[in-house]
């Protein structure tokens, strides 16, 4: 049964995205329909605090978008990449890396997404490729971050044998930025160049689509509008703010002992960051809700409200059996234990998680800690299946169509990048924990 209804989530992602535009989040409602009513099984609750982040950014990007921020930003950015263009696809990793290091989530990518997607193809870049390094970088960042949930639960399980969260990051943090180069230099190589690509080619056909995408070529005529620079520093200031009280809860407020979380610090913090900038600004109301990154924020919420919850409800349905596969699997070959984290964080979409199920099982097999963490990054199988929230965004953000799920749905943009990562991320945690521990 797991299995007819496993392919029945695969084939309405593959339908979904042969429609595009919001085409995942239907066929998404479609699948639960049929998991639901045909099936029975029970619906599990829709990611509200995910959407909610996306829709808190966006509403912030887009005041700055209307402000004219984004032109003054894509100007900068744009000069600076001039000189060497290709750059972009180690820059934009490098950032949304350190973001979600500090702030112990992935989700502050969203704030960077539009404005690489913009970056790369105003400079003749595939867009792909840095989109795709900066997704990977911020997924694998969680487990070097120190605050992160699955970080705080390895440490948890590994203390009794003497290990620290310092013992920790310097294998981590190490490891995940080494194999993050490594892939970033083979990724930069990956695909046809954009000049070259069949499919942007194919959408310059349309007139209007081509005056979009020259509208701006020449960057030294871009006009600045007066609110620009005061929009950028505001949006660049509540990104900050973010990754400042990621970094330390204690500046969050505290509610029965414990710090606000995360996603309601994101959601505030952005959507005030929105308002200060209208007020300030004052951007034409009606041109936030008419730029790119408005539309493309809304189609990635209608995506992820669809598609995961679909595959969240699946898994919901199966985890005891996942679980039980998963074991059974390391206890019969604990050297597999990097398969079968990647294998349970596919399934079940969380790093905490995996951790919480997997590192327990391996402690008691007598795995060595050094073992357990130089293969920790392999918590972040996320990308494996195209339902991720930041990926499903950068699809949605790359008007060139460079970013995409394939024909096969695991043919996807982000599979290269996220295996390349994967395999080098390991190999330097090898070596880091012989060296550390």
């Amino acid at each position: 049964m797991f299995i007819i209804e496993l392919s029945v989530v695969l084939v309405c992602i593959l339908v979904g995205a042969r429609i595009g535009g919001i085409g995942l989040g239907v066929m998404g409602g479609v699948g639960l329909a049929i998991l639901s009513f045909v099936f029975g099984m029970h619906p599990t609750s829709p990611p509200i605090d995910v959407m909610l982040m996306i829709l808190a950014v966006v509403a912030a990007a887009a005041s700055m978008q209307a402000a004219g921020g984004l032109e003054l930003l894509i100007k900068i950015a744009s000069n600076i990449l001039r000189k060497n263009p290709k750059q972009v696809t180690f820059i934009a990793p490098l950032v949304t890396y350190i973001f979600t290091m500090l702030a112990g989530t992935g989700h502050v990518a969203y704030s960077v997404l539009p404005v690489i997607a913009e970056v790369s193809r105003r400079s003749g870049i595939r867009p792909e490729r840095p989109l795709g390094m900066a997704v990977i970088a911020s997924q694998f960042a969680i487990v070097a971050s120190p605050i992160a949930a699955a970080v705080v639960a390895l440490v948890a399980f590994l203390e009794p044998q003497g290990i620290t969260l310092a013992d920790v990051l310097l294998v981590t943090i190490p490891s995940t930025f080494l194999g993050l180069a490594c892939a970033c230099i083979i990724v930069n190589k990956l695909g046809k160049e954009l000049k070259d690509d069949p499919e942007y080619q194919r959408r310059l056909q349309d007139p209007e689509f081509r005056r979009e995408m020259e509208m701006d070529v020449d960057h030294e005529e871009i006009a600045i509008k007066p609110g620009a620079g005061k929009a950028v520093g505001l949006f660049l200031f509540g990104a900050f703010a973010v990754v400042i009280m990621g970094a330390f809860p204690s500046l969050r407020p505290q509610f029965d002992g414990a710090a606000m979380g995360m996603a309601h610090t994101i959601e505030i913090v952005m959507l005030s960051v929105a308002a200060v900038i209208i007020l300030v600004c004052k951007p034409d109301g009606n041109a936030v809700t008419q730029g790119s990154v408005f539309h493309a924020g809304t189609r990635a919420v209608v995506a992820i409200f669809g598609i995961a919850w679909l595959g969240d409800t699946l898994i919901g349905g199966h985890g005891e059996m996942v679980k039980e596969v998963v074991s059974g699997l390391v206890e019969v070959a604990p050297w597999t234990i990097a398969f079968a984290m990647f294998a349970l964080s596919v399934m079940v979409n969380s790093q905490g998680a995996t951790t919480a199920v997997l590192v327990p099982v391996s402690i008691a097999l007598g795995l060595p800690p050094l073992v357990i963490i130089a293969t920790f990054v392999a918590v972040n199988g996320y990308f494996f299946i195209p339902n991720y929230g930041p990926i499903i965004a950068s699809i949605d953000f790359d008007q060139t169509g460079t970013t995409k799920i394939g024909k096969y749905i695991f043919n996807h943009s982000f599979m290269a990048p996220g295996l390349l990562s994967m395999v080098f991320s390991i190999a330097y945690g090898f070596l880091f924990a012989g060296m550390v521990l």
